[in-house]
């Protein structure tokens, strides 16, 4: 039963990783647009980086439930 568990959660954090990692990446955009305003790169700067964050727990959770998956 653990096992399952583990692989439902680690398909749920490779999601979520995926999609705080195309955040990240749409945010970087924003921030190095010369068209957007100062604040708005500026904000899209601060998402970015709350973005790599979220993204690399989700990732280190996701390894973790593979992990116990597989053992």
């Amino acid at each position: 039963m653990d096992t399952l568990k583990n692989a439902g959660n680690y398909v749920s954090d490779k999601i979520a990783g995926t999609g705080h990692e195309a955040s990240k990446e749409a945010n970087k955009n924003v921030a190095k647009d010369n068209n957007q305003s100062i604040g708005d790169r500026v904000q899209a700067a601060g998402n970015a980086i709350s973005d790599k964050t979220k993204e690399t727990k989700s990732d280190a959770s996701a390894e973790a439930n593979k992990q116990a998956a597989t053992h």
